[in-house]
């Protein structure tokens, strides 16, 4: 959820022996508890036939992780994406085990583990934070919606991914991954540069294996940027189709859960375990008649073949050549897939999209309200407003403000739209993105999807002046609401770029498809390398 772009336009050096020891933890011969090194990287699919065939239990399997955690993301490489661990995680483990001899299995995520961003309420011993000291010892008194969501499903809740403070929001210099409670997340694939925009911890545990899936948020790119950044697979749900009660809003006109995970088999198979309408979040009334409670049933090899995809240049293109490249690179794969490959198929407001001030108008009404309504309906001692947030940052500015200032939640605080000039600037989004943007564009030329490099390849981390911005494809999505996947389509240098598939309302079947068809024919994800800052570019 980067609800950081709320103006009208966008937004330690470590040595080789780090590099040599990181080759081990790439494949560890073994961990203490006997776990194959061919866990590594193992989809959800295999790790639920080897559970069903007794060959690893969840305890052991917790256990895995938790040790990739501690030698990876605590100390090693130190990717500091596990913001916090869930102290109960293996006693968790241990009874999912005892209900799987006794009465069989929940589902495909029976007994695996699973991070959660630190924006989504847990009543455990957990804190829910958005990676600020301002909420530190907030422990909620019911689970989240995703939450609650994920443990019925069988799901080990394994603890919960570092984020951009407040996801973005508490600063107009962008410092993606950065946490005054968590630390700076950081690239697998290169340890100096971003991880990008605030769901990185959970792109960065997915990458690095941390974890079976992990589940991120997303306002403007904070699912697909990251994923792209981390060659992982994330999915940009409509908004609505998965509830959001109990998280921590910042736009609710845009914000979505999301999954993040290596493939696009294990990205549906989470989604189907988070739809469905949650009484504490009205947008998922809507989603009656549009949900599907397992999405691999849409996945299909040759899914490509007789499907009309668009390539809209203007905007999208243009910002970083490596991206581009990689990007046409992948266009071909869609061609030879069997795809008909509409080039250019423009969105005739994209322009206007990315420029838009009606969209400073709705970040700032929605974020302050939703800001203040879970700060006064959250228990704990804490402040209970945006007004006192702001203040709690003055006073302990010497943790809070260390690297970022708080002109985002500043500025918000300042502005003071009405009702009338909200739904206004609300309605123009709509209108921009919906019905003159993506919805006329695949009427226009009778189109399945869009596709789109996801972003640039990850600029360096620069917690002085910020993270540098050249563009990225989300946008169109997050302002109408629409779903997007992005799946891994290559790297620069070593760095990842992948590649966007969008389309309108509810398509999640249909983006489903083609994304997995074009990662079954490219196979271009790799293993996280861990590269030191001082090692190549």
């Amino acid at each position: 959820m980067t609800i950081g772009r709320i103006t009208a336009g966008r937004r330690g050096v470590l040595g080789f022996a780090v590099a040599a020891a990181a080759a081990r933890w790439i494949a560890p011969e073994a961990n203490a508890n006997g776990v194959a090194p061919s866990l590594d990287d193992t989809d959800i699919t295999e790790l639920a036939q080897r559970m069903a065939a007794g060959q690893i239990t969840a305890q052991q399997l917790t256990q895995y992780y938790l040790h990739r955690i501690d030698s990876i993301d605590r100390r090693g490489p130190g990717l500091h994406a596990v913001i916090e661990v869930n102290p109960d995680a293996m006693r968790e483990a241990r009874r999912l085990d005892a209900e799987r001899s006794a009465h069989g299995v929940r589902g495909p995520l029976h007994g695996l583990p699973v991070l959660v961003k630190d924006l989504f309420d847990t009543a455990d011993r957990m804190h829910t934070t958005a990676g600020s000291y301002a909420l530190e010892g907030s422990r909620p008194q019911s689970d989240s919606t995703v939450v609650a969501r994920l443990r019925a499903a069988g799901a080990v809740l394994l603890g919960k991914t570092n984020l951009s403070e407040w996801a973005g929001g508490i600063s107009l210099t962008h410092h993606a991954g950065w946490s005054a409670r968590g630390g700076q997340t950081r690239n697998p694939y290169k340890l100096d540069r971003s991880p990008s925009e605030s769901s990185s911890g959970s792109a960065v545990a997915a990458a690095a294996n941390l974890c079976a899936a992990a589940i991120g948020t997303e306002t403007n790119g904070s699912i697909l940027d990251p994923a792209s950044a981390n060659s992982v697979v994330g999915v940009k749900p409509t908004v609505g189709l998965i509830g959001r009660g109990g998280m921590i809003q910042g736009v609710p006109s845009q914000d979505s859960a999301g999954p993040i995970a290596r493939t696009v088999r294990d990205a549906a198979i989470v989604l189907g375990t988070l739809v469905g309408v949650d009484e504490r979040d009205p947008a998922t009334a809507a989603s009656r008649g549009h949900f599907h409670l397992d999405y691999t049933r849409f996945l299909d090899a040759d899914g490509l073949r007789g499907a009309r995809i668009g390539v809209p240049r203007q905007v999208y293109f243009g910002y970083s050549n490596h991206a581009d490249d990689i990007a046409e690179q992948a266009i071909e794969v869609l061609r030879n897939a069997g795809a008909t490959v509409v080039d250019p198929a423009e969105i005739a407001t994209a322009q206007q999209l990315d420029e838009t001030p009606t969209s400073v108008v709705v970040q700032a009404y929605e974020i302050k309200r939703a800001f203040n309504t879970y700060l006064s309906r959250t228990p704990g001692d804490h402040p209970r407003s945006l007004t006192e947030l702001i203040e709690f940052n003055r006073a302990n500015a010497d943790r809070e403000l260390r690297y970022v200032r708080q002109d985002g939640l500043e500025a918000v605080q300042a502005l003071d739209y009405t009702e009338t000039e909200y739904r206004e600037a609300l309605a123009t989004n709509h209108r921009l993105s919906r019905d003159e943007g993506i919805d006329a564009v695949l009427r226009q030329h009778r189109l399945d999807a869009l596709v789109m490099p996801s972003t640039a390849p990850p600029g360096k981390i620069d917690l002085v002046n910020g993270d540098s911005y050249s563009g990225d494809s989300s946008t169109p999505a997050a302002l109408a609401g629409y779903p997007a996947i992005t799946v891994p389509a290559g790297f620069a240098f070593g760095l990842p770029v992948g590649l966007t598939f969008m389309g309108t309302a509810w398509s999640e079947p249909v983006l489903l498809r083609l994304a997995y068809a074009y990662e079954q024919h490219s196979k271009a994800r790799r293993l996280p390398s861990y590269r030191p800052a001082d090692v190549g570019l």
